[in-house]
């Protein structure tokens, strides 16, 4: 038997020489002044928020909860909804990765596009709940104070009963929706492409299967709403204005995080690989950290921060960050920006960590001010500005 004491010299010995990791807690703290405020509170466990208009955003509460916020004034006034989210825990909604997660409005077409966890409410037969549940996509459009002609767009298959790693964020670009699927505390499911879980997937705003997605390019047994697999749990999903490619960051577990190009067919490699990470336990994970057959991430960190939501900054509250990444780190309690030039992750800075707590979701208006929600039962709405 291997003694504790012997694993950290393993741990460094899985690691190929051939990637650089990057470690969050070696960067600087940026020189830039900003300032930093409160606009609405309080907020429970608030997941995601989302621009309605310039004045406006909404922002959504694991436990159910649906707010529209005067970012101008900071009234919070409460949206009807009828999502059949869940906020199946097993206990406290803390602990529980699932409800109601991602929001998302499309000025495109007006609808108010949600992810959220979705209970299927079966029983055993004793008569007992199986308590399974799925990542599902559902849109509706607000009128007035709630959301009306909600239609489900999309329920992960298969239904599992965990409360984990649902992922998943949205972005659409023109008519065709990108969600994240997070592979349940399944591992190797994400390496099985006739399921849902540990992919990225690309529908049409309407529900519709784009007829180029890989299924239809060679890769016949693959769902048909799947664009790319091997992903762990997807936090983020971003849009480059450089090249016109999707990005998303996924957490790994003890390291691992990383942020990867949306591509079609890709495989990113999980749970046959975990790009530097180990299991909680400090286990290794797969007979190698790297083979070549799998797509590369552009960022990988080790150890692991926790990576949420991604985007790239436009705007002029911050003009030296034009074009530049932005991400928030839960584990690191910080909000990070990658200087990203010629489509290369170039530097890194700090712009402040331990403010606000777990950074779950930013949003960036027009002019360039940031809007924060961190991840607790007290959160609130925060604007950086400078």
């Amino acid at each position: 038997m291997l003694s504790v004491s012997f694993l950290p010299f393993l741990i460094v010995c899985s690691v190929n020489a051939e990637e650089n990791f990057s470690n969050y807690k070696q960067y600087n703290l940026t020189k830039t002044n900003y300032n930093l405020e409160t606009i609405a509170k309080p907020f429970d466990h608030p997941w995601a928020l989302t621009f309605i208009d310039d004045k406006n955003l909404i922002v959504t509460e694991k436990g159910g909860g649906l707010f529209k916020v005067n970012i101008e004034n900071g009234s919070k006034n409460p949206i009807k909804h009828n999502i059949e989210h869940i906020t199946y825990d097993g206990g406290s909604i803390a602990y529980s990765q699932g409800g109601l997660l991602d929001v998302y409005f499309n000025s495109q077409d007006d609808y108010i596009y949600f992810t959220y966890s979705h209970d299927f409410k079966e029983l055993y037969i004793d008569g007992k709940p199986k308590k399974n549940s799925s990542t599902a996509i559902a849109r509706g459009r607000l009128a007035g104070d709630q959301i009306e002609n909600l239609e489900v767009l999309l329920v992960a298959e298969p239904r599992l009963p965990t409360n984990l790693h649902f992922g998943s964020r949205i972005s659409i670009q023109n008519d065709f929706l990108y969600a994240g699927f997070g592979e349940r505390n399944e591992g190797m499911i994400a390496q099985d492409p006739t399921k849902h879980p540990g992919s990225i997937i690309r529908i049409k705003t309407n529900g519709d299967i784009p007829k180029d997605n890989p299924k239809f390019h060679g890769n016949g047994t693959w769902l048909p709403e799947i664009y790319t697999i091997g992903i762990r749990n997807p936090q983020g999903i971003a849009i480059s204005p450089h090249d016109g490619e999707v990005y998303f960051s996924s957490h790994g577990p003890r390291g691992g995080d990383h942020i990867g190009k949306v591509k079609l067919g890709a495989n990113y490699g999980w749970k046959d690989i975990a790009w530097g990470g180990t299991e909680y336990s400090f286990l290794g994970i797969g007979d190698k950290p790297f083979k070549d057959k799998y797509e590369k991430p552009i960022k990988t960190w080790v150890p692991s921060m926790a990576i949420g939501s991604i985007q790239f900054y436009n705007g002029s509250v911050f003009p030296e960050w034009q074009g530049d990444l932005i991400v928030s780190s839960l584990n690191g309690q910080s909000l990070i920006r990658l200087d990203y030039e010629n489509n290369t992750i170039v530097g890194e800075e700090i712009i402040f960590k331990n403010k606000i707590g777990r950074i779950r979701d930013f949003e960036i208006d027009k002019k360039g001010n940031i809007y924060l929600i961190s991840d607790s039962p007290n959160s609130s709405l925060w604007k950086l500005s400078n």
